[in-house]
């Protein structure tokens, strides 16, 4: 469990690293992808810490892991064009009728903030993005953990 929580953290931390090193810019869906990974990486810390609850805590984290996967088909969706994102920061603000120029810009975030229908490529000419490739990292995750579980491995 202990790797499992380890490559849990590795995913937001490699998204923060990207962001730094890659001049990549986060949207508000890419944001949200990483908190479950957080919680999946406590929850695995917390199995291998308890072994009574280890199958508990274990499948815990794995759903943590899938939920991030989750909201990455989700954003994926979002890229394709395939439906809206819900979410107020993916969306650029509108004027409330009759608002003026100030209100817009008063009701504006402070933080710059990217599009989520508009992909983040890692790799030029890789037609992959960024939450495409969350989804297969939380796939393959998920995957391993449950292998782990079902060998009892405590690594």
């Amino acid at each position: 469990m202990l790797l499992l929580a380890a490559l849990a953290a590795l995913a937001p931390i490699f998204a923060r690293a990207s962001e730094d090193l890659f001049g990549l810019a986060p949207c508000e869906l890419c944001l949200w992808q990483r908190w479950p990974y957080w919680a999946a990486a406590a929850l695995a810390l917390a199995a291998a810490a308890w072994p009574r609850g280890r199958r508990v805590l274990g499948m815990l984290a794995i759903l943590a892991v899938l939920a991030s996967g989750a909201v990455a088909a989700f954003h994926v969706g979002v890229e394709q064009g395939w439906w809206p994102s819900p979410l107020a920061g993916c969306q650029a603000p509108r004027a409330a009728p009759g608002g003026s120029v100030e209100d817009m810009l008063r009701a504006m975030s402070t933080r710059p903030s990217k599009p989520c229908d508009a992909p983040a490529y890692l790799i030029e000419g890789l037609p992959v993005s960024m939450a495409a490739m969350n989804l297969l990292y939380a796939l393959g995750l998920s995957a391993l953990g449950l292998i782990l579980l079902r060998k009892g491995a405590k690594a």
